[in-house]
């Protein structure tokens, strides 16, 4: 599994993120406190604290071009 942490602020944001993760097929989850959801799932990212940063867990262990993609939501 491939851990890391993304922050999604805009509306925008948010589709543009669901757009990238809907490419890959394994499971992605975005963790917020006790509320773990599906990444691909709009409905579900938008019941999140979004002014906070988000734990994303990638099901994967060849996440690299994802992490590539997603590059601008990652907080550094």
């Amino acid at each position: 599994m491939t851990k890391t942490t993304v922050n999604l602020q805009a509306i925008n944001d948010v589709k543009e993120f669901v757009n990238i993760v809907m490419k890959y097929d394994f499971d992605i989850d975005l963790v917020s406190g006790r509320y773990a959801i599906d990444a691909k799932s709009i409905m579900g990212i938008f019941s999140l604290d979004l002014s906070k940063p988000i734990q994303l867990n990638a099901h994967t262990d060849n996440a690299d071009a994802f992490l590539k993609e997603i590059d601008k939501f990652i907080v550094k």
